[in-house]
């Protein structure tokens, strides 16, 4: 059997809200879908929509600061030694 929990409603404005306890673990700032179900009231919690990257807000913010492109040159490497490359009849 599921845990019961008592709830209180109360006038917000012009709307009824219902106080949810703490128990019942409900995050804040959820969107909800309501409906009745013969007597009884039933909540869905909705999906979060995804956040979206907006790329406006940030076209452009490096302009000015004399940014370049990195040349091939420069990503070339020299190879480091590792452990595994080294053989057992070869000293480190």
């Amino acid at each position: 059997m599921t845990e019961q929990f008592n709830a209180k409603s109360f006038m917000s404005g012009n709307s009824v809200a219902l106080r949810l306890p703490k128990g019942l673990g409900v995050d804040p700032g959820l969107d909800w879908t309501v409906e009745w179900r013969g007597n009884d009231l039933v909540f869905q919690a909705k999906d979060r929509p995804k956040r979206k990257f907006n790329i406006d807000k940030v076209w452009g913010i490096g302009a000015g600061l004399g940014l370049q492109l990195r040349k091939p040159e420069d990503r070339v490497f020299e190879p480091s030694r590792r452990v595994w490359d080294e053989t057992p009849d070869q000293p480190a």
